[in-house]
């Protein structure tokens, strides 16, 4: 059993080293969770003693077999509970993050797989990340951002890269959404920004934009 403290450690270090395989720096820690890095130390040196991360000073932390299973499923409490509440409660997908990150540190592991079970299984978030199942194993799917696409690709909107409130917001303002067909109609070399076809509608958006857009072709 952990502290709420040490499970927002313990995923903040899944998900700086998810695409690295390198040590996580205690200042990016520091950053991500937005705290000191004197106050990172100590909880790494707590972490440690229990088995969850290793650190090696000028080489990072990073997760033990142990913290990775640890940090999935705090994950996948986190993004069954955004399930939840997006199609049984009717939340829209930006106000969801904030209350799934209280729900996330609930203890009990049935009531984890009944609501699994309760949702059909889903294999993703309203935000188009996978779901661990509850060994830790995710389902990877090819994806691209938007910005890497050329004049004439098209997909999938198949999720996001910031999910906070004001980008998702805007999303809703402009119809773009999971499961939209996106067309690259003109890619504009000088600042990056796009023009972009969503059913049959033509649409400018910025690099801003096309950096933070997950698309499978």
């Amino acid at each position: 059993m952990f502290s709420q403290s040490e499970e927002n450690y313990i995923k903040a270090i899944y998900h700086l080293g998810e695409f690295s395989e390198k040590g996580i720096s205690t200042n990016a820690i520091a950053k991500k969770l937005n705290t000191k890095a004197s106050s990172v130390t100590d909880m790494v040196r707590k972490l440690s003693e229990k088995k969850l991360v290793v650190y090696k000073k000028y080489q990072g932390v990073t997760l033990t077999e142990f913290g990775k299973k640890t940090a999935t499923g705090i994950i996948r409490k986190h993004r069954l509970w955004e399930v939840f509440l997006v199609n049984k409660l009717n939340f829209s997908w930006d106000e969801v993050h904030d209350v799934a990150e209280q729900l996330e540190h609930i203890k009990s592991p049935k009531l984890i797989d009944e609501l699994d079970a309760f949702l059909g299984h889903p294999k993703r978030d309203p935000h188009g990340d996978p779901i661990p199942d509850k060994d830790g194993n995710l389902q990877v799917i090819e994806k691209n951002l938007l910005a890497t696409l050329d004049k004439g690709e098209k997909g999938i909107c198949v999720g996001v890269d910031d999910s906070s409130s004001e980008f998702l917001r805007f999303l809703d303002k402009q119809e773009i959404a999971l499961g939209k067909h996106i067309e690259v109609l003109e890619k504009e070399p000088f600042d990056g920004s796009f023009l972009i076809k969503i059913d049959e509608k033509e649409l400018s958006v910025s690099n801003k934009i096309a950096t933070n857009l997950y698309i499978q072709k």
